[in-house]
Formats: C-alpha cells, sequence, structure tokens
C-alpha cells in the first residue's frame, strides 16, 4: 500500500480523489494548502514548509465571485470534513512565502504588458514542486491531485500526460510545465471520469461538496478586480497612457496596462462608433492599441521557457497546438531553437494570441510540452 500527499482543495474533484485512491488501497494524506492572503485557517492542523482563461474576444478582467474562489478558510473547513468522513489525516501547510512568489509573477507580467497565468504557475512551482518536497518528508512516493488529466505508461516505459477523458473539464495544458521526471511519482484518479459522474459520486458518499461550484478565480485576489489588486500591489510604479487606433490616432487615456489583456473587446473605457478589439499592449509607452477583429489575426508565434514532457527529439515538426485554456486545439509547425525556445507557425491565423500566456503542444491526446508567449505575428 503505497502513501500519497493529495493536494485538497475542498472542491468536489480532490475530495472524490480522496476516495478513489482509498478504494485502490492507497495510504491517503490529505493537505490543503493556505497563502496568507485570508484570515487564517483554524480547522486543520498547521505545518510548515522550507488563474482568467484568456479567450480570443474577452472581456475586461472580471470582478470576483468570492464564492467561487479556492483556498479560503471555507474550502479549509469543507476539505476537513471530507477528510473526517474518508478518515484520512488531514493538514494544513503553511506556504505564504511560495505564493509570494507567485503574486510576485502576477503583477510584474501584468505590469510588462503581458497576461500571466498564475494557475499553471502553481501547478510547477507548489503542487508538483513543494508539495512533492513535503511527500519525501512523511515517506510518500506519490502526490495526487483532482485535475482532470490522465498518466499512462508507453511500451517504451515512458509515462506520459494524457487529456482528461472529459474534454469539458480536460486541464492537461495546466499541467505542462510539470518536471518530466515527477510524472512516474504523479496520481490523477478523477482524469478517466466525466465531470458529471464525479459528482454523483460524491453525492453516494455523502459529500457535503458534491454540489459545490468549481472555482473559477484567482485564490489570492481576495478582494475587487485583477487590476486594482496588481495596482494596490505595485504602488507606487505608475502603467497609466494612452488608447490609440492602430494608425496612431489617440482616442482616450487608461488607468493602466495592467487592466487590458490581447483580445479584450468590452471594458475598454471609449467608444469608438463600432467594435474594437486590444490587439498590442506596448509597455514601455504605455500605450494600448486598438483595431478591428481581422488585426488580431496571428500566423506565428515565439515562445520562451520551453518545458517538453518527451525527449525534445522527439517532438514532431506538425503536432496540435493550444494557445489558451480551453481553447480548440490547432494545427502548427513546430521549430524547436536555442535556449528553450521554439516558434510555432499556424496552419489557418489565430485570433487574441496573447503574450504571456502558455502554448502546448500534443500528439493526439498525449501532452508533449509547451511554453510561454513571447510574441507573435
Amino acid at each position: 500500500m503505497a502513501r500519497v500527499v493529495l493536494a485538497m482543495s475542498g472542491g468536489v474533484d480532490s475530495s472524490v480523489a480522496a476516495h478513489l485512491l482509498l478504494e485502490q488501497g492507497h495510504d491517503v494524506i490529505g493537505v490543503f494548502m493556505r497563502h496568507g492572503q485570508q484570515s487564517p485557517v483554524a480547522c486543520a492542523t498547521d505545518v510548515t514548509t522550507t488563474h482568467s482563461d484568456l479567450l480570443p474576444i474577452t472581456d475586461a478582467p472580471g470582478r470576483l465571485d468570492h464564492q467561487q474562489g479556492c483556498c479560503t478558510a471555507a474550502d479549509a473547513a469543507d476539505a476537513r470534513r471530507v477528510a473526517d468522513r474518508l478518515s484520512i489525516p488531514f493538514y494544513a501547510l503553511n506556504l505564504d512565502q511560495e505564493f509570494s512568489r507567485i503574486i510576485d509573477y502576477f503583477v510584474s507580467e501584468y505590469t510588462a504588458g503581458r497576461t500571466p497565468n498564475p494557475c499553471v504557475q502553481c501547478n510547477n512551482w507548489i503542487k508538483f514542486g513543494k508539495l512533492f518536497d513535503y511527500a519525501d518528508s512523511v515517506g510518500a512516493p506519490y502526490v495526487a491531485t483532482g485535475h482532470y488529466a490522465r498518466l499512462q505508461t508507453t511500451t517504451a516505459g515512458e509515462v506520459a500526460l494524457l487529456r482528461g477523458c472529459d474534454p469539458r473539464k480536460d486541464q492537461s495544458y495546466v499541467l505542462f510545465g510539470i518536471k518530466r521526471g515527477y510524472l512516474s511519482r504523479m496520481l490523477l484518479p478523477v482524469g478517466a471520469h466525466h465531470k458529471p459522474a464525479i459528482r454523483q459520486l460524491a453525492a453516494g458518499l455523502g459529500l457535503n461538496v458534491a454540489d459545490k461550484k468549481d472555482s473559477q478565480e484567482i485564490c489570492f485576489v481576495t478582494q475587487g478586480r485583477y487590476d486594482e489588486f496588481v495596482r494596490q500591489q505595485r504602488q507606487p510604479v505608475d502603467t497609466a497612457g494612452e488608447l490609440v487606433l492602430t494608425d496612431g490616432t489617440v482616442v482616450g487615456q487608461h488607468r493602466g496596462i495592467e487592466g487590458f489583456t490581447v483580445g479584450q473587446r468590452k471594458g475598454l473605457g471609449v467608444a469608438c462608433g463600432e467594435p474594437k478589439f486590444v490587439v498590442r499592449i506596448e509597455p514601455d509607452t504605455r500605450r494600448v492599441v486598438l483595431g478591428e477583429r481581422a488585426d488580431l489575426a496571428t500566423w506565428k508565434l515565439t515562445a520562451t521557457g520551453a518545458n517538453w514532457l518527451v525527449e525534445p527529439t522527439a517532438v514532431p515538426e506538425t503536432c496540435s497546438v493550444q494557445i489558451r485554456y480551453q481553447a480548440v486545439p490547432v494545427p502548427a509547425q513546430i521549430s524547436l531553437q536555442a535556449d528553450n525556445r521554439f516558434q510555432v507557425h499556424f496552419e489557418q491565423p489565430q485570433l487574441g494570441v496573447a503574450p504571456g500566456q502558455a502554448v502546448v503542444c500534443y500528439t493526439a491526446e498525449r501532452t508533449l510540452g509547451g511554453g510561454w508567449i513571447e510574441s507573435a505575428s
């Protein structure tokens, strides 16, 4: 019977993951990760250790529904109740310092005119980073989460990361940055199930989270909007500037470039008589450039910080590429470069390719790896 450290967020997926792991005969230890951006959690034993879906056409950074975040005191209480019902040990890990790194990344990316993906970095640095350190400290060979993705051993003996069986919930995109060596130590028990079946199973087990809404917001933005949070964190840096058209015509002023993302249509703060979209953000001049929908079309992008879950030599020249979470994968040509960079050449132009977002490559259901969008043209 293998010991498993399970990240429990208080949601239905990680809760059912605990049950599935127990069914498989594992010795499960549930952990809740505290980030210090809320009141202290008093419902679990403390152990100290040393998220905006971008659409091609999107609204402004959204207002937060505080009932749908994650990592709150209420979420910790939900996770504790599930652990009690399943009779597994449960601990809260104090990861304030580690989450500070994610907050710094989030703020610096927006301030630089890019669109960050803190949930991907949380997986890279914490859930499948620091959590392995904790697993080692308690003699656990495995770390598990409630992500909708699958792991499969190939005929060559490699562990492959596959898409989840539920295409509407597949989360392989946000796992691309995990170290390849960790795949053999990961367990993703809900990835072989569809979401309705997970909720039905939770209800059958009498778990209080069976009907709980999915987390939809960035856990450390506890008040207001994303752009307001960034302004508070990076004071006194001023990123206010001009709203301009692609021909250079000034049409308005904005409070800060952190309030915009490539592809954004609503909340621009200016009326131009016809729909306009953010086609470019210029951090040096602090200008936000607005244009037509056609101006969003991109044939090529360059990515940095590549992380491959296969040998780089095994990355095919042609594969499927996903440029946003839940975006439809599209065929593209991949060209690897030095310094963990690569280029993507699309077979058809793509709209709203945003610097700072992840681009992830697939062959059929297998996740090959990916990187961070640096530029698009």
